[in-house]
């Protein structure tokens, strides 16, 4: 995504360019039982984010991050930097040969261990989408897994090992495409036990409302109605501000009002009369 502004009095237009030959992150197969898929995988999201350049406050010098040596303060080129781990004092370096030892017969396949029902996965494991995209020739057996999982309504638990890590995965389908989510091992995940949370349960006239304001509030779920208004008002404000116009954001006076208010059954009352 790139925000092109025209300089000097001409009127300023915002280009939004997007790759529409997405590139693969990675070619392998899928694993399954005996028969072995070739794919390619790619990224299954993209970001609103406004690519944002750091500068001198003063005369708007761009800023260059550098590589220096914490010692001595030099510069260090990408060719004389290797990875290393800390034990007390020193390290011990990684080199390319101690990655490619750890990935052995990994790399290359996406191997489903066994197959679960997507209900049954509690979605903080759930980390990032990718695509598959069958290999020349490989189609006919791409589509047979992918209605196999599709009717079956399950999803294949898969490990895979991507830029020198090994992730888990949740391989799944819909009527078009085989798609990947990249999970967290359970390792991963914080455990909230050193978190503050009271014990104290709400009443039975607050919990009944509460769940009368979910039910109004209930709706199918339709993702392309929420877009990001954020990013949509600051690409808005570059514009305005590339031509010396001034634009104007509302407030947030419905917050104000919510902030006055204490009690919690006056709150879900005033929040059911925003529903009905």
């Amino acid at each position: 995504m790139v925000l092109m502004i025209i300089n000097g009095n001409e009127p300023v237009t915002a280009i939004i360019k997007y790759i529409t030959m997405p590139r693969a992150i990675w070619k392998g197969g899928i694993s399954f039982g005996l028969v072995y898929i070739p794919v390619k995988l790619y990224s299954g999201a993209t970001s609103h984010k406004l690519d944002l350049n750091m500068l001198r406050k003063g005369d708007k010098c761009p800023i260059k991050y550098v590589r220096v040596c914490q010692d001595d303060g030099k510069e260090v080129a990408w060719k004389d930097i290797v990875k290393g781990y800390r034990i007390e004092d020193y390290y011990i370096t990684i080199s390319d040969e101690d990655f490619e030892k750890a990935s052995k017969g990994k790399s290359e396949s996406i191997d489903i261990q066994e197959f679960v029902k997507t209900e049954e996965i509690n979605p903080r494991y759930f980390e990032k989408p990718y695509l598959l995209e069958p290999e020349k020739g490989a189609g006919k057996t791409y589509n047979l897994l992918r209605e196999a999982i599709f009717e079956s309504k399950m999803a294949g638990l898969a490990k895979f090992v991507l830029r020198n890590r090994e992730h888990l995965a949740l391989l799944m389908a819909d009527e078009k495409v085989l798609y990947l989510n990249q999970m967290r091992f359970h390792d991963e995940l914080r455990k909230p036990d050193d978190l503050n949370i009271p014990s104290s349960s709400p009443s039975k006239g607050e919990l009944e409302m509460a769940l009368q304001l979910i039910k109004g509030m209930s709706s199918k779920f339709k993702p392309d109605k929420y877009s990001d208004t954020y990013q949509e008002t600051l690409k808005e404000i570059i514009e305005a501000k590339a031509e010396n116009k001034e634009i104007s954001v509302p407030g947030s006076k419905k917050e104000e009002e919510e902030s006055t208010v204490d009690d919690l059954m006056e709150q879900l009352k005033k929040s059911l009369e925003m529903t009905s």
